[in-house]
């Protein structure tokens, strides 16, 4: 007698945000059912968000791109394409025509070899890449740099954390958390800075809440009240841009103080004294500056406070794009650095620097070469390709011709889409491998469905440096994003560079060309801890935590970059008794996540329950503008405004600043920021920007 279905479950992990959960998915006649987390899961403990837990109905979505498609008015403007392929294409819909894989990267490969022939190589651009496995990831820079001959790279580190890599490689020589997440219940104080833990990042979160109720050891530093303020010793509300003012004044603090840890200093860090001089010499690190910051006054006597828990007690700190999506998000991750440098806070357990990445992948993508300025395991990038911003740029200016666009849906979360939208309608030929129509598929000509992580297998690198090796919970036909790029690398000619035929292949190549991190993570030891992972670099064992005895620097030793704040924005309008009126111009506003979505909510929105929750992005508003703006608003900006946005009323938002989610495209949030951004790395200033408020509510139109 046959079955009625088969059951079974299998060990994976989670497919949504940095923190990298280890799940168990529960499957019936190849449908995910359930998805749960074990109780000895090392990362989830047992614990998943509602994403991790409920967010998996996007695999049997009825819109997922399951076939290629080919857009028709391509195929017009390259009729000897149509000549060449016609007799294989069919019908798909008004838009596009269909034809199996094998077709479409034929199409892709002579289109991108008739570009390479006449622009050049470098007239190639690929961005993407954080979304999906390290094998792809690693297979998508090289057959940029290598099949293309093009040195422009990127992916979506560029709108997160690029300033948290560029800040603390610069000062200790490497860019990653520095312990795992389970030190939380060994530290003796918490700072979370620009972080909207519960919501981005709960199953950390979860153990930031168990010590702080236990001990009392928590500091919370933001532009609003986050839900993990409720919980902390110190609600620290701080005006708009003035992160680096806050930590350069805490620096100040522990020197002025002498609470730093002198023979640390002395051992492992090097120019101390001139980092002290230039920090006891400039105006706006001493706390006292703030008391002229009307509605901010408390900080001149909470920045000490928490400065001096943090500098005697065994200390880590957590931060999030809160830190790195501003001008000086680079200088303010240096400035974090200097706090563990000066302080001893770094190197041992219970102590060190926690960057909360974002993408499941983002970790990954980066230590795979997925920058322009850096190969696999970071080394120096021969030529150094454009960033994202520079690439729009060149697109604009006709420089760049194509793009290969992997998992990355720029004309959604990137800045100034206007902008994008032209550069993009400036290409010759855009290819786009994704699981579901996004924005970006919109400025597609080729379209080809891939799997997702839960019908693949892959490692997947997490915000604390953890290797996880998923595994399929169902069977697809889809080719995964490496198999594709070979594909189409060898019809380039590209066999030399590509010849893989499984994923353990493309992973195998990664721990020769990446072996300062991976020469020991084989398949079947990443097989046997699938539950626990294990944290890079990994040669016979792993390194749960970094620096136990040197930096990853060229001398072994930290080094402090100084950067004296500059008054601007908010606080200099403050400052000249500008900012408070009662006018609908001239507020401030930053952005974040909502707990049931996750970025472009491309995945969660397939899940009913997840998108009731969060249907539509929202405005946050203070309380006192309950009367002038009404329930639905307009956000202008100089590079653009928004679609009407709901308003919700709050009193953890303080006057004149405001705070909205960014999960779906039809807000156009992304049109009111414009190309100013991290002055080192190019990050966009998403957390900060101006506007103006347009009320559009039916009783504040009628008046």
């Amino acid at each position: 007698m046959t079955k009625k279905y088969d059951r079974e479950e299998i060990e994976s992990v989670c497919t949504y945000c940095g923190v990298g959960c280890d799940i168990t998915g529960v499957v019936e006649n190849n449908k995910i059912v359930k998805i749960y987390a074990q109780k000895d899961g090392v990362v989830s403990e047992g614990k998943l968000c509602i994403k991790g837990k409920y967010g998996y109905d996007f695999v049997d979505a009825k819109d997922r791109i399951r076939e290629p498609r080919i857009r028709k008015i391509f195929l017009s403007k390259n009729p000897h394409i149509q000549d060449a392929f016609g007799a294989k294409l069919t019908e798909f819909d008004s838009e596009f025509m269909t034809c199996e894989l094998d077709v479409a990267t034929s199409i892709a490969s002579m289109k991108l070899s008739e570009i390479k022939k006449k622009y050049g190589g470098d007239s190639f651009c690929a961005i993407g890449g954080a979304r999906t496995s390290c094998e792809s990831a690693y297979a998508f820079q090289k057959f940029c740099r290598e099949t293309m001959e093009s040195p422009h790279v990127d992916n979506c580190a560029r709108v997160c954390h690029s300033p948290s890599l560029k800040g603390m490689k610069t000062t200790i020589g490497e860019g990653a958390a520095t312990n795992p997440y389970n030190d939380i219940y060994e530290t003796e104080f918490m700072v979370v800075i620009g972080s909207n833990t519960m919501e981005a990042h709960p199953i950390i979160a979860n153990r930031i809440i168990s010590v702080a109720k236990q001990n009392n050891n928590l500091a919370v530093i933001d532009v609003r009240e986050t839900k993990l303020a409720k919980l902390a010793k110190y609600n620290c509300i701080i005006p708009f841009e003035a992160n680096l003012l806050i930590l350069n004044m805490m620096a100040y603090v522990i020197i002025d103080e002498e609470l730093y840890d002198q023979s640390f200093i002395d051992n492992r860090t090097k120019d101390f004294d001139t980092f002290k001089e230039k920090i006891l010499n400039d105006p706006y690190a001493n706390p006292a500056f703030v008391k002229d910051i009307e509605g901010y006054e408390y900080l001149a006597k909470m920045i000490p406070n928490i400065a001096r828990e943090y500098a005697v007690k065994k200390s880590m700190i957590f931060w999030g794009l809160g830190i790195t999506e501003h001008l000086d998000g680079s200088y303010a991750v240096m400035a974090i650095t200097h706090l563990a440098l000066m302080t001893g806070n770094i190197g041992k357990t219970g102590a060190g620097l926690m960057p909360l990445r974002g993408q499941n992948n983002v970790q990954g993508a980066c230590d795979m070469g997925c920058l322009p300025y850096y190969l696999p395991d970071y080394q120096d990038a021969p030529t150094v390709g454009l960033m994202t911003p520079q690439l729009m740029d060149a697109m604009n200016e006709g420089r760049i011709k194509a793009l290969l666009n992997m998992g990355e849906d720029i004309t959604h979360i990137h800045p100034n889409i206007e902008k994008i939208d032209k550069a993009m309608d400036n290409l010759e030929f855009t290819m786009v491998q994704e699981l579901f129509m996004t924005d970006v598929t919109k400025k597609a000509d080729i379209i080809i469905g891939v799997k997702s992580a839960y019908e693949k297998t892959g490692v997947y690198v997490n915000a604390m440096r953890r290797l996880h090796l998923s595994q399929p919970l169902v069977k697809s036909d889809l080719p995964d994003d490496w198999e594709i790029l070979t594909q189409m690398a060898q019809k380039l000619g590209d066999t030399e560079n590509f010849n893989f035929k499984t994923s353990e292949d493309v992973w195998n190549e990664v721990r020769v060309v990446a072996p300062r991190r991976f020469s020991g993570a084989a398949y079947y030891r990443l097989e046997r801890h699938r539950k626990r992972g294990m944290q890079w670099p990994i040669y016979h064992e792993d390194t749960p935590i970094l620096h136990l005895l040197d930096f990853r620097t060229d001398d072994g030793l930290g080094k402090y970059v100084y950067k004296q704040y500059e008054p601007r924005g908010m606080i200099q309008e403050i400052l000249d008794k500008k900012f408070y009126d009662d006018s609908l111009e001239g507020f401030y506003l930053t952005t974040g996540r909502a707990l049931p979505h996750y970025n472009n909510a491309a995945q969660t929105k397939h899940t009913e329950t997840l998108y009731n929750k969060h249907s539509e992005d929202v405005l946050l508003a203070s309380v006192e503008n309950e009367g002038k703006f009404g329930d639905k608003v307009i956000l202008k900006s100089e590079y653009g405004e928004t679609e009407a946005l709901s308003v919700r009323y709050t009193d953890k938002v303080k006057p004149k600043t405001l705070f909205c989610t960014f999960h779906h495209a039809k807000s156009r949030i992304n049109a009111i920021f414009g190309d100013e951004s991290d002055e080192l790395i190019l990050t966009a200033r998403f957390k900060s920007v101006k506007v103006d408020i347009i009320p559009v509510g039916s009783e504040v139109a009628c008046s």
